[in-house]
This record gives structure tokens, C-alpha cells and sequence, in this order.
């Protein structure tokens, strides 16, 4: 009962923590934008990516750990438990010692990578970003094994209500830094000393809240490779997303230069608003199918959570891409400026294909916890290196439009045409009647869609007035279709306990 509760009061806050950080980006973005200048911009957004693509020598060992606790745990298995922690928390220092290597040549070739579209002094301001970023990743890894462990023990409060506070700190103490003339570099050093504080509050934390005991007795070469096994292909899968989601600002960076990635960072960071919707929820139920999965839990069960989750998912998802279609337009000039409006086409290009996966993301947590991610980690491989020449050839005819549209042909295929095959085929999973219950929602938002285009026909308004007025009639027309036609009884009663609960606050 206790961890369900987390569960559900984990989505909660993911969704709270998602909402604040949408308005943070609404506000403090564009004010970045203009302290920065939109060069320097893309010079920080194109850093932050190249750094970024080093997370992946976590090598799934994060996820790995949250699986493989969960199961010790269930069998109260807790000295092999405390025994495979302390082996992999000596991993990820030794993990942290090849980032920094790989930081240090990164800060000798920038030269190389990029000579051709930036100027001298926006090479030297690269280098001294990658050598802050590079240090700031090496301790995440260092503290990597305690976030891990947080996140098996279920422990999704603590984790969410950590996660707001650092979404909240970062602009208020950037700001005044930036009205003092301070750009870039000072905003990496700012994150770097705000995640050192996170990192050293889940180690105090696990110490004294957990009373975690983590043992360290040699390397177990037979556990290692093991899990080793199960975390290289979630490692892949982790690389193909970085891939996916940074590799066009690369291609732009080498191929237009920095206002490129500037807009083509505006549009990805709505992206990223997207994919975090996503998992709110099951970025929360990893431990439970691992449980379910080790209890032996039969596909048509599995299939019920996967739909269950997916209904709940879908509101949220597609309020926000038809949202999107309609006034992100206007939204992006005004929130951004006009010289940003190409972010929009990039932006619709990234999320609409992506929009049905992220729906059914509860998925993948399930291949994880069958151990049954292989597959998945060779496909989207593959199509990960399609996605790279088509974005190359593609960015070097129309621009930032030619790398999202590569980007965008890449996740049609994979997620949502061949996963869903093997999904069916190899799962066993019942995506013919999970896809049933998506189209049945769908259909019944054609009428607030056409009261929206109806409206706007005959009411034709302005600048943010427009964004606002269309937005609130079109939501409010959403929820009221959502709650008296779409939703089942499960999800009217879940709204109803959060309306009992405000009024009671009250």
C-alpha cells in the first residue's frame, strides 16, 4: 500500500514538476534568449549537447541497478542486494575517470569539430563550457549508484519534490547573474554547483533516511556480466535517443553554425516537454514490472497496465500536440520572437510522430523488465544511423527542417511500426486492442478540434491575446469531452478524488 501510494503520489508530482518546469521555460527561456543573444545561445545549446551524448557511459548500469534491486528485494535477497551496489558503485568511478578523458580530448578538438562556423572567441568560450559540463557529469556519475537506489526503493517523493527544486533553483539564481552581465559560462558553473547539491542530497539521503549498506567484497565477474548483459542494450537504447534528440544540433553546428541550433534548440526544448509527459507516469512503474514480471504476471494483465497507463498518458499527450498544431504558431513569435518561427515546423516535425510511442512508453519499461529490450536496442540502432544520413544530406539542402525531418522518418518507422509488430508478435501483448481504445479517444476530440478551427475562423485575434483565448476555449472544450464522455470509471474516480481533495483543502 505504501508504495502504491508513492506511485501515485510520484505521478503526481512528475506532472507538478513537469507544469513548473513549462513555466519556467515560458518565462525564463525567452528572457535567456535576449540576455544571451541568439548566437551564444546556440553556442551554450551546442555544447551542452556534445557534453550531453557522455551521459551514455552510464551504459544502462542506472537502470540495471533499479531492476535488479527491485528483484533482490522482493525475494529479500538483501546482502546479494548491498553486494551488487558496492561492486557497481566502484564501476561508476571508474566510469566518471573515462568521461573526463574523453572531456579533456573533447576540449583539445573543438578546433577540429567546429572550426568552420565559429568564430575564435566562440571556440575558446566551447572549450571552457565542455571542461565545466565534463566535471559536472563526473560527479553525477560518481553519486550515480544513490539516485539509482532511490528510484528501486521507490522512494518517488523525495525524488520528485528534489527534482522541483532544482527546475526552481536554476532560474533564480541565473537571472541575477545575467542582469550582472555574466553569459554562458558563469550558467554553466551555476548548474554544475546546483547539481552537486542534488547529488549530495540523495547520498545524505540513502545514508541516513534508507540507512543504505553498501558492501564491497572484489568484483563478481559472474553478476557483472550478467547485468551486464541486460544493461548493454538499455545502454544502446539510451545512446539511440541521445542520438535521435542531439544529433541534428551536431549536424547543424558543423554544417550552418549557431542560429541554426538556436532554432532548432527552441523547437527540442517543447520536444523534451513531450517526452517528459510521457513518463510522468511510467517513469514511475519500472520497479512494479519487475515485480509483476518475476511474479509470473500473464501478457493479457500486462496489456491492461499498458492501457490503463496509456489511456491516462493519452490525455495529457494529446491535449498538448493539438494544442501545439493550432496555436503554437503564434505562441513561439511571441514567446521567442519571429526570427524563431521555423522552431515551430521543427517543432511539429519532432513531436507529432512521436507522440503515439510516447503513449505506449510503458512498454518499453515491460521489455526491460522481461529482459526482452534487445530487439528494440538493434532497431532503433539501426535506424539511429539512417536518421544521421538522411539528417546530413537532408540539413545540407533545406536546413534545420531537413535534420528534423529525418529525425521524424526515423521514430515513424521504428516506434511506431516495427515495435508494435514485435510488441505483438514476440510479447505477446495485445496491441491490437491497446491501439482499439486509443482510437475510440481519439474520435471523440473531433468535435472540440472543429469548435477550435470554427472559432478562430470567426474570431481572428492577435499576438499572445490569441494564443490565450484559443488555448483556454479549445482546453476547456477538451476537458469536458474528456471527463463526461471519454474517460472510464477508473479515471472519472481518479479526478474525482483530486477535486474531493481540493475542496477539502478549502
Amino acid at each position: 500500500m505504501v508504495e502504491n501510494n508513492q506511485r501515485k503520489a510520484g505521478a503526481v508530482l512528475s506532472y507538478a514538476s513537469i507544469i513548473i518546469s513549462t513555466l519556467v521555460q515560458l518565462i525564463y527561456t525567452p528572457f535567456l534568449i535576449r540576455m544571451l543573444g541568439q548566437s551564444e545561445y546556440g553556442l551554450y545549446s551546442l555544447t551542452a549537447s556534445v557534453i550531453g551524448y557522455l551521459t551514455v557511459f552510464d551504459l544502462g548500469f542506472g537502470n540495471a541497478i533499479v531492476v535488479y534491486t527491485s528483484k533482490y528485494r522482493a525475494k529479500k535477497e538483501f546482502e546479494k542486494e548491498a553486494l551488487m551496489q558496492g561492486m557497481f558503485k566502484v564501476i561508476f568511478y571508474i566510469l566518471g575517470i573515462v568521461i573526463s578523458l574523453i572531456g579533456i580530448f573533447l576540449y583539445f578538438n573543438v578546433d577540429l569539430l567546429f572550426g568552420k562556423t565559429m568564430s575564435p572567441l566562440e571556440l575558446n568560450k566551447a572549450k571552457i563550457m565542455m571542461i565545466i559540463l565534463t566535471l559536472n557529469l563526473v560527479i553525477t556519475f560518481i553519486f550515480n549508484i544513490y539516485s539509482s537506489v532511490i528510484n528501486a526503493y521507490e522512494k518517488f517523493v523525495f525524488q520528485k519534490v528534489l527534482s522541483i527544486i532544482n527546475t526552481i533553483l536554476k532560474p533564480l539564481i541565473m537571472i541575477p547573474l545575467l542582469f550582472l552581465g555574466y553569459k554562458s559560462i558563469t550558467m554553466c558553473i551555476a548548474i554544475s554547483l546546483i547539481n552537486l547539491i542534488v547529488v549530495l542530497t540523495n547520498y545524505i539521503y540513502c545514508k541516513k533516511k534508507l540507512k543504505l549498506n553498501i558492501k564491497y567484497q572484489g568484483f563478481n565477474k559472474k553478476l557483472f556480466f550478467e547485468i551486464f548483459g541486460y544493461s548493454f542494450f538499455i545502454f544502446l537504447g539510451v545512446l539511440v535517443d541521445k542520438v535521435n534528440w542531439s544529433v541534428d544540433q551536431f549536424i547543424l553546428g558543423a554544417v550552418s553554425g549557431t542560429i541554426a541550433v538556436s532554432i532548432y534548440a527552441t523547437a527540442s526544448h517543447l520536444n523534451q516537454l513531450f517526452v517528459n509527459l510521457s513518463t510522468a507516469i511510467s517513469g514511475v512503474l519500472l520497479p512494479k514490472m519487475s515485480k509483476m514480471v518475476a511474479e509470473e504476471a500473464s501478457s493479457y494483465e500486462l496489456t491492461n497496465e499498458m492501457i490503463k497507463v496509456g489511456r491516462i498518458q493519452y490525455f495529457v499527450i494529446f491535449l498538448m500536440a493539438s494544442g501545439l498544431v493550432i496555436v503554437g504558431k503564434p505562441f513561439i513569435i511571441w514567446w521567442v520572437g519571429s526570427e524563431y518561427e521555423l522552431s515551430y515546423y521543427v517543432a511539429l516535425l519532432l513531436i507529432i510522430p512521436v507522440c503515439f510511442p510516447l503513449i505506449q512508453n510503458l512498454g518499453i519499461s515491460i521489455l526491460q523488465a522481461m529482459n526482452k529490450h534487445k530487439f528494440r536496442a538493434i532497431a532503433t540502432t539501426i535506424m539511429a544511423f539512417i536518421n544521421i544520413i538522411i539528417s546530413y544530406f537532408l540539413a545540407k539542402k533545406i536546413g534545420v527542417l531537413g535534420t528534423a525531418l529525418g529525425t521524424s522518418i526515423s521514430l515513424i518507422v521504428c516506434n511506431l511500426i516495427i515495435m508494435n509488430i514485435y510488441y505483438r508478435k514476440v510479447i505477446q501483448l495485445e496491441i491490437g486492442r491497446f491501439w482499439k481504445e486509443i482510437i475510440k479517444m481519439s474520435l471523440t476530440f473531433i468535435l472540440p478540434i472543429f469548435l477550435i478551427i470554427i472559432f478562430m475562423i470567426f474570431c481572428k485575434l492577435n499576438g499572445i491575446i490569441s494564443v490565450i483565448v484559443y488555448s483556454l476555449f479549445y482546453s476547456v472544450c477538451f476537458i469536458l469531452i474528456s471527463y463526461f464522455i471519454t474517460m472510464n470509471e477508473y479515471e472519472k474516480n481518479i479526478v474525482n478524488k483530486v477535486l474531493q481533495k481540493f475542496r477539502l483543502k478549502r
